[in-house]
C-alpha cells in the first residue's frame, strides 16, 4: 500500500513538472508574440488587452469562491492596491523592454528577481539572510553585469526597463508574501485582477491605435494563453509543492533563447551566455538554501500539532 501510495506521490509531480515546462512554453510564445505587436503599437495599448485576459480569468476565478464584494474585504486594503499596481507597472516596464532587448537577455536579466526577493526580504520581512546566500545573490548580479557589460547589451533604455522590471516583480513578490498573512489568496488575486484592469485601461485607451486583422488575432492568442498558462500554472501547484517545481522556471531561459534565434534571428552571444548561466546557478543555490531554511524550521514529526 505504501508502495502505491509513493508511486501515486511520484506520478503527481512528474504531472506537475511537465505541466510547468508546457507553462513556461506557452509564456514564452507569448513574449514573443508581445515582441513582435510592441513594435508597432504603443505598450499601454498591448499591457491593456493582454491585462484584460488576465483579468478575466482571475476574477472567474475568485467568483467561483465567493462574490467580488466579499473577496474584496482586506484587512490591509492600501498594500493590496500597492501590489496590484506594481505589478501592472512591471508588466508596462517588461513590454517596454521587449521593444529593443533580445528575448534571450531579456530573459536572463529578469531571472535576477529571485535574487531580489532575497534582499527585499530582509528590511520588508524581517528575514534574515546568511552570508552563504548573500554571496549567491551578489554572484548572481555579477552575471546581470557580464550580460550589459560594455560591448554587450547597448545600454539604453530598454536595459533600463528589463532591470526596473525585474526589481518590481521582486517587490511585488515579497508584498505578495507579507498580505498573505492578514488576507487570503482569493482576495489578494481579486485585488490584482481589480487594480490591475483598471490602471491598465486607465492608461491604455489613450494610447489605443486601430488594427489590422492579424494584429487583433495575435493579441487573442496572447488572452487565451494567459488564461491557459496561469490555469496551467495554478493545476501544476495542486499537484506538487511550489518549492518542488519552482527551479524548473528556469526552463524560460533556453526556451527564450530559442525562440529569439528561430523567430527574431538574433543568437546571445557566449559571454552573455555565461553571464545567464551565472544567474541560473546563483537563482537556483538561493532556492536551496530557501528550501533547506525551511526545513530545518519545520516542526518534527510527532510533535504537537503536526500532523
Amino acid at each position: 500500500m505504501s508502495v502505491t501510495a509513493a508511486d501515486g506521490r511520484s506520478d503527481l509531480v512528474g504531472r506537475a513538472i511537465l505541466l510547468t515546462l508546457v507553462t513556461i512554453a506557452v509564456f514564452g510564445a507569448q513574449d514573443a508574440i508581445s515582441k513582435i505587436l510592441v513594435q508597432n503599437y504603443s505598450t499601454f495599448q498591448v499591457t491593456m488587452m493582454r491585462y484584460w485576459g488576465f483579468a478575466a480569468f482571475s476574477l472567474w476565478l475568485v467568483m467561483r469562491q465567493a462574490p467580488l464584494r466579499q473577496a474584496l474585504s482586506s484587512r490591509v486594503p492600501l498594500l493590496q492596491v500597492l501590489r496590484g499596481s506594481l505589478l501592472i507597472i512591471e508588466i508596462w516596464c517588461f513590454a517596454r523592454a521587449l521593444q529593443s532587448v533580445p528575448l534571450g537577455e531579456l530573459q536572463a536579466i529578469s531571472l535576477v528577481y529571485p535574487l531580489l526577493v532575497t534582499l527585499f526580504a530582509i528590511p520588508l520581512l524581517g528575514e534574515k539572510v546568511g552570508i552563504f546566500r548573500f554571496v549567491a545573490v551578489l554572484v548572481g548580479f555579477a552575471g546581470a553585469m557580464i550580460i550589459v557589460r560594455p560591448g554587450g547589451l547597448p545600454l539604453d533604455w530598454g536595459v533600463a526597463f528589463a532591470g526596473l522590471s525585474s526589481v518590481l516583480y521582486a517587490l511585488y513578490l515579497v508584498i505578495t508574501r507579507k498580505v498573505s498573512q492578514y488576507d487570503s489568496a482569493a482576495t489578494s488575486m481579486a485585488y490584482t485582477g481589480v487594480v490591475g484592469l483598471v490602471l491598465s485601461s486607465a492608461v491604455g485607451v489613450f494610447f489605443w491605435e486601430p488594427m489590422g486583422w492579424i494584429d487583433v488575432m495575435l493579441i487573442c492568442i496572447i488572452m487565451v494563453t494567459t488564461c491557459a498558462g496561469h490555469g496551467l500554472m495554478i493545476y501544476a501547484l495542486s499537484m506538487a509543492p511550489a518549492s518542488v517545481i519552482q527551479p524548473f522556471n528556469y526552463f524560460s531561459l533556453p526556451w527564450a533563447i530559442l525562440l529569439s534565434a528561430v523567430v527574431f534571428g538574433h543568437w546571445i552571444d557566449g559571454i552573455s551566455l555565461i553571464g545567464a548561466v551565472i544567474i541560473v546557478v546563483a537563482g537556483l543555490v538561493v532556492m536551496a538554501r530557501e528550501r533547506m531554511r525551511k526545513v530545518a524550521v519545520a516542526p518534527e514529526p510527532g510533535l504537537p500539532g503536526h500532523e
